[in-house]
């Protein structure tokens, strides 16, 4: 007599409809952050600009936004950020997990299931971040506001490149650049485009 073994039965993958509200939980989830951030700093770069600024404030306050939105909009958004968010967003919709489904935007800013590079980036990112604005928080008016326009500027910068890229990454069905999950590192599809 031969004993067949009854294999246990996989859990269904999630299906289109789940993967869909994921990714849109995931980039739309991201997106809502810096918005919520660029709209609590805009009111201190109001106040400031309200409250009247000299020469030497106004010329301080156009260098840093167009510092900062090259230096954090450009090149921190354009250029690293979004489309490692839009490519993990892609390997999400490819590969999901119910823990990634439901945690889709610390899935997609590298938290977890990312490699030990990119994990590590972004939580000395994080860290950098909340010591910023602890630290911006105790400059008087003009100057928070000023150094604010800055953040804004490259926070509006980083919500439209995150929108865009995120667009492009799933027409093309291909990332611009790796999603650095672990698994799939060495064979993940890059495109050496130049943005």
């Amino acid at each position: 007599m031969i004993a067949v073994q009854e294999q246990p039965e996989r859990p269904r993958p999630p299906g289109h409809g789940a993967r869909v509200i994921g990714v849109i939980w995931g980039v739309g989830g991201l997106a809502g952050v810096l918005v919520y951030a660029a709209i609590s700093l805009g009111r201190y770069t109001v106040d400031a600009i309200a409250g009247g600024l000299d020469t030497p404030e106004w010329l301080a306050l156009i260098a840093n936004v167009v510092f900062m939105a090259w230096a954090e909009g450009y090149r921190g958004f354009q250029r690293r950020f979004s489309p490692r968010v839009a490519a993990r967003a892609l390997d999400l919709y490819q590969h999901p997990t119910t823990a990634r489904l439901w945690l889709a935007p610390f899935f997609c800013t590298g938290y977890f299931g990312a490699t030990g590079r990119l994990r590590r980036t972004v939580w000395i990112g994080t860290g950098l971040i909340v010591l910023a604005v602890l630290a911006f928080s105790r400059l008087p008016q003009p100057w928070r506001g000023i150094l604010d326009a800055g953040v804004l500027a490259g926070l509006v910068w980083g919500t439209v490149s995150l929108l865009a890229l995120a667009l492009v990454t799933f027409r093309r069905q291909r990332a611009l650049i790796p999603a650095e999950v672990p698994a799939r590192v060495p064979s993940a599809i890059y495109e050496g485009a130049a943005l």
